[in-house]
């Protein structure tokens, strides 16, 4: 069996990070480890919220993690907190990483064209040699343009050859790997699209576009990504597996609008992961 370990907050209400991420991945068959970076009473998505940083427990933990030699074959990062946080982080891919684990990174700080709630525009700096470190990187396309200085304006007004620039131009950093999410395609559909540089392949992944906004949805195209790639699919086998189990999670949500804060009801879907691996 696999093993991943995932670093992301935990929110004790709303279903996002690793709420989310360990869930997708045992499900797949990744058994999951984590390292949380922050507690949070609910998602920042909410009114208010306490947050409770977890900065100065991370390196106590990776020298435990270090002095019982434990190894991991994927090491997944998700939504830091702050800038020094990614130097934090930075240190635990840099001890952890050996010739054959494969390094995921989820640059999640922004959508729709604006920072998450309390990151500023260091925080950004900061990421971008961050993501250099990384085998796989999955921003969406408003952190895609904020990583390459590009201006976002809508969805819509990106070309087919302006999103595989912007590919070429991510790998060209330093990852092998590159998943775009958020591409629309048409009025009717959406999805991903992916470069994997060793491959030399292009492949894009669409599905149905829903109106409205849909929590945690980032996080679990990362994971279902992040699985796959562990079972030896290919780049577009997983971007296409993650775009298709999202949209099944969006489907499930619509049925109880009333939820749709607390994140995607993406627990009635788990089963169907079971297809994918």
């Amino acid at each position: 069996m696999k093993r991943v370990i995932t670093l992301q907050d935990l929110s004790c209400v709303g279903k996002c990070s690793l709420t989310a991420a360990i869930p997708v991945l045992s499900c797949l068959g990744v058994e999951t480890a984590v390292i949380p970076t922050a507690v949070l009473s609910c998602h920042t998505a909410f009114e208010t919220f306490v947050s409770y940083d977890l900065s100065d427990k991370i390196t106590p933990i990776l020298e435990q993690i270090k002095k019982n030699n434990m190894r991991f074959d994927a090491i997944y990062t998700g939504y830091l907190g702050s800038p020094e946080q990614i130097d934090e982080i930075s240190v635990v891919i840099d001890e952890l990483r050996d010739n054959d684990n494969l390094v995921i990174i989820d640059p999640a700080m922004a959508d729709d064209g604006e920072l998450y709630t309390g990151l500023s525009a260091d925080f950004v700096s900061r990421m971008k040699p961050f993501v250099k470190k990384a085998d796989v990187i999955i921003p969406n396309l408003t952190e895609a343009c904020m990583l390459l200085d590009k201006t976002y304006t809508s969805p819509s007004d990106f070309t087919e050859q302006e999103i595989s620039d912007m590919l070429l131009m991510l790998s060209d950093t330093g990852p092998e790997k590159v998943i775009i999410t958020g591409i629309h395609f048409g009025e009717h559909e959406m999805g991903a699209v992916s470069y994997d540089r060793a491959e030399n392949t292009f492949s894009t992944a669409v599905n149905k576009k829903h109106n409205g906004r849909y929590l945690g949805t980032g996080d679990i195209f990362s994971s279902v990504v992040t699985g796959c790639l562990l079972e030896d699919q290919t780049l577009g086998e997983a971007s296409g597996h993650a775009v298709d189990f999202v949209n099944r999670c969006i489907e499930e949500t619509e049925k109880a609008p009333d939820r749709r804060w607390y994140g995607v009801n993406f627990e009635s879907c788990l089963g169907e992961l079971i297809n994918y691996i």
